[in-house]
């Protein structure tokens, strides 16, 4: 067989390795690690917030999303129901708590912005912005909308998607939902990562020495 063929197989073997971990999300946090804490995040309440204002909450959904991305806008009514449907304890007694946040480093993202998406659409979660954009850094998120389910002692037990489909009325699984009412019942989730549908997260570019 042909030393060029040989070398050409390796290369395309190597690029379909390194693909094939980027795509199964071997750049993420694991699951069970304690999630990072967030501290005195400006809300579009004008209020600052931080995890341990949760404390009384059994689970915190956190979900990075943005104003523009055409996926984190048609999110936007699922996530206001998310937030509806854990308004009363779950089955098993629990309490959760819905967080969004915005990272993106765009004009469109910056808080006044966020304010008048939030009063359009009469967000009754906090909505807060990540100026800095360290959070979703130390979350390793990557998409919006990306989810992130933290239980009690908040370790994250579910990563990705909210559900399976991109449109509402082919949903049937949704992963977040589903995360949660197995936990609180006492068991551990079918599953625990799906990769998440939608934009990247535009982090600042890093200044280019002249």
């Amino acid at each position: 067989m042909p030393q060029n063929f040989l070398r050409f197989v390796s290369l395309v073997a190597i690029l379909v390795l390194a693909l094939g971990s980027e795509v199964s999300g071997q750049q993420r946090l694991e699951i069970g690690t304690v999630a990072p804490e967030w501290r005195d995040l400006v809300g579009t309440d004008d209020q600052k917030h931080s995890l341990a204002d949760l404390k009384e909450f059994d689970f915190v959904i956190v979900c990075f999303t943005c104003n523009n991305c055409p996926y984190a806008i048609d999110y936007e009514d699922r996530l206001i129901a998310l937030h509806k449907h854990f308004l009363q304890p779950t089955a098993g007694g629990k309490t959760v708590a819905v967080v969004a946040i915005n990272s993106n480093d765009t004009p469109a993202d910056q808080l006044d912005k966020m304010k008048e998406r939030a009063d359009q659409k009469k967000f009754p979660f906090p909505y807060l912005r990540d100026e800095e954009h360290e959070v979703a850094k130390a979350y390793q998120a990557v998409y919006t909308p990306e989810f992130f389910v933290l239980d009690r002692e908040r370790k994250i037990r579910y990563q990705g998607a909210l559900d399976d489909a991109t449109k509402t009325e082919e949903v049937t699984q949704p992963f977040v939902i589903q995360a949660i009412d197995a936990i609180s019942g006492g068991q551990e989730p079918t599953t625990t990562f799906q990769r998440a549908r939608g934009c990247k997260i535009k982090f600042p570019r890093p200044a280019r020495d002249l």
